[in-house]
């Protein structure tokens, strides 16, 4: 069977398995569109007429990507300078990690949808950069037009290029979808050969993308002071006595979680993320919103207005950054020598920096960065409700699945150990797949009170595709949920007091002494996190070892950061603070948000990962060495750990204390939104444990 597949050329290298269970196979891309016409056949067999089918949509999909990279070719050869590359980055005009359909280029190009990537076009190759959480979907998505190149083991793509392309060579980039650093990188390394980084006046993907999503017109809300905590207006005072304090008149902000926050603004403009399509610039006597009108109320333009704001049409930023940078853009009476531009190297688009003076500007990062990640009172008793009522829609989630395992496959079930006793119930008729059962999630999700919706996509994952960190389900490929696998599912919520992400592994069968070590270490180090306990000033790269240190003992580790923060009804990732082994001095403060996620990945078999969402608070300790003060964490995600996935023994008594005492607190937080039945098997699962 695998060597078939392999002969045939498909991605099927996690396992042998039913159609409907190929790891990791993406359909969502333009490139696959006879997917719909695949038809799932019996549970124990693979027709060759299934994989003849399969094969001749793969071989459609190359065809197709080929043609894109001729067209891409034939525009790059008549540029006017001729382009000798052509860089695709994955963001959008605001440099955003998430993206809206009409703005998946390089995913679009390439045909990878992880969200992180970049792609680069030369005459005779097309290479994709990616980080080590898509190493494997990417090689999974990827043709054979596409060589994968893996971030911090391959050479960096500005490394890459000035290695590997001509003299005199001229690398084309939309300057909209560049940050200020990385352009301004490139151009350093590509001085050594005399290379140029040309911007496109317009984005060649756009012209070759046919069929390219339309823009979409989603009303803009207002996040009510209930919820925000902190007005415009008082935020606006904050932000320019920071303007002030740095001699700046005027900042120019682009980052759409940003603009959202300092204008108490709300939108569906991005999936997942509740942000607006726009640009902000706030000077020491006015501030801006550019955004597109259609979307905006009268209602919204009112109480911008009673703000302080001015609403302008969104390509409208592009001149009135040139009015800003000669001081016409609503100059105010006496600038007091105040005569620089603040804009964040890492955000700001490259567009926008070439309008500015370059000896007038000041690159640093965005003062609303951290002023964003510092969650007011409001704000932090909004997340804490959000995360109680989303831990109760896990619980139930839980429930409702231990029971369909059980009644379905015959699986032993959440707390028993043991092989599945019999066939699929009603086999035929009734199945549970990585894309149902995670409807059935976000259904307990919408029933819970200010649900908006999902915070990312789902990632419901049984077995070998637990393994792809990013794994997306698709319904027409998804697995079919395994009472003797592994089932990791990472998911999350947006609420309007708050935003939640939080994972959990399971096992429905009898989990190997192996599988049992792995999660065994990763909630060691989950723990350990959980517990640290840091100085002020401390960053977060300082602590990810803490998370590392049990998995290192054997071995093992993981190709993900740690830890990132969690917006406030925003972005599920928010910066600047994280958790990484990739240093980022950025120190950790007191009411910052940040996820506790280590796991281990095998590829092939299975993965685990575990994560809370934790709050930055105030450390009670003994003494003060050096008056710095000191942090603690406090855990704000209520879910139980499944007890036997944990080999007990190999748990000191300190973490058993903290095992034991975190349940507890999962029953008495979560008891007043359960049902009778349901807090019975939360008393369960939740019941001490002992080595």
């Amino acid at each position: 069977m695998k060597m078939l597949v392999l002969e045939l050329g498909l991605f099927l290298v996690q396992f042998t398995c039913t159609p409907n269970k190929i790891a990791g196979a993406s359909f969502s891309h333009p490139l696959y569109p006879l997917i719909s016409t695949i038809s799932i056949i019996s549970k124990n067999s693979v027709s060759s007429q299934y994989l003849i089918r399969f094969k001749y949509i793969k071989e459609k999909s190359e065809k197709a990507m080929a043609e894109i990279l001729s067209a891409l070719r034939s525009l790059m050869s008549s540029h006017d300078p001729p382009l000798h590359a052509l860089v695709v980055p994955s963001e959008d005009y605001h440099q955003s990690e998430y993206v809206s359909a009409r703005d998946k280029r390089r995913e679009f190009v390439s045909g990878f949808t992880g969200s992180a990537g970049l792609a680069l076009i030369t005459m005779n190759e097309a290479l994709l950069w990616t980080d080590g959480r898509y190493f494997l979907q990417a090689t999974q998505e990827l043709t054979g037009e596409w060589k994968l190149m893996r971030m911090l083991e391959d050479p960096a793509v500005d490394v890459w290029m000035a290695n590997n392309l001509p003299n005199d060579a001229a690398i084309g980039v939309d300057p909209w979808c560049v940050s200020i650093d990385t352009a301004q990188r490139w151009e350093r390394a590509f001085a050594k050969k005399q290379q140029k980084l040309v911007q496109t006046s317009t984005n060649l993907v756009d012209k070759v993308w046919k069929n390219r999503p339309p823009v979409e017109t989603y009303p803009v809300t207002v996040q009510q002071i209930e919820f925000a905590g902190s007005s415009v207006v008082e935020k606006l005072k904050d932000l320019r006595e920071k303007l002030t304090n740095e001699k700046a008149r005027g900042i120019i902000i682009t980052t759409l979680d940003e603009v959202a926050w300092l204008y108490n603004i709300r939108g569906t403009d991005v999936p997942y993320c509740p942000v607006v399509h726009a640009f902000a610039i706030v000077t020491t006597n006015a501030a801006f919103l550019y955004v597109d009108k259609r979307k905006v109320s009268s209602e919204v333009i009112s109480f911008l207005k009673e703000s302080g704001v001015e609403v302008r049409d969104y390509d409208a930023v592009s001149s009135d950054v040139v009015l800003l940078q000669s001081n016409q853009l609503k100059p105010p009476a006496d600038v007091q020598g105040s005569d620089l531009i603040w804009a964040d190297p890492n955000s700001c688009s490259y567009a926008l920096y070439s309008k500015l003076n370059s000896d007038k500007v000041l690159l640093q990062q965005s003062p609303l960065a951290l002023a964003k990640a510092i969650k007011n009172p409001v704000e932090l008793d909004g997340l804490k409700k959000a995360h109680i009522r989303d831990g109760a829609a896990i619980v139930q989630y839980i429930i409702w699945l231990d029971k369909q395992m059980q009644e379905i496959y015959g699986a032993s079930g959440y707390f028993l150990e043991g092989e599945a006793t019999k066939e699929k119930k009603h086999s035929g008729t009734v199945k549970l797949t990585e894309v149902t059962v995670s409807d059935k999630l976000e259904s307990f999700r919408a029933s819970k009170e200010h649900f908006r919706g999902l915070s990312f996509p789902t990632i419901s994952s049984v077995g070998p595709n637990a393994a792809i960190m990013h794994y997306s389900p698709q319904s027409e490929t998804c697995a079919e949920m395994d009472p003797n696998s592994i089932y990791l599912c990472d998911s999350g919520a947006q609420y309007q007091d708050g935003t939640t992400d939080i994972t959990r592994t399971f096992h429905f069968g009898k989990p190997s002494a192996h599988e049992k070590a792995c999660y065994t270490a990763v909630l060691k180090g989950h723990i350990a996190l959980g517990n640290a306990v840091f100085p002020n000033g401390t960053c977060g790269h300082t602590l990810d070892i803490l998370a590392r240190l049990p998995l290192w003992k054997y071995g093992l580790d993981y190709r993900h950061g740690t830890g990132h923060g969690v917006g406030s009804y925003l972005n599920v990732h928010e910066g600047p603070q994280s958790i990484s082994f990739k240093p980022r001095n950025v120190p950790i403060h007191a009411s910052m948000t940040a996820t506790d996620e280590p796991g281990y990945y095998e590829d092939g078999n299975f993965g685990i990962r575990l994560e809370n969402v934790l709050v930055v608070t105030d450390a009670n300790t003994k003494f003060n060495f050096g008056d710095k003060g000191y942090l603690s964490f406090e855990h704000i995600t209520w879910a139980p750990y499944q007890i036997k996935m944990i080999n007990l023994k190999s748990l000191t008594p300190e973490e058993i204390d903290w095992l034991n005492a975190y349940h507890s607190k999962c029953r008495d937080i979560l008891a007043p939104y359960l049902d009778e039945a349901e807090l019975a098997w939360l008393k369960k699962a939740t019941e001490p444990a002992s080595a």
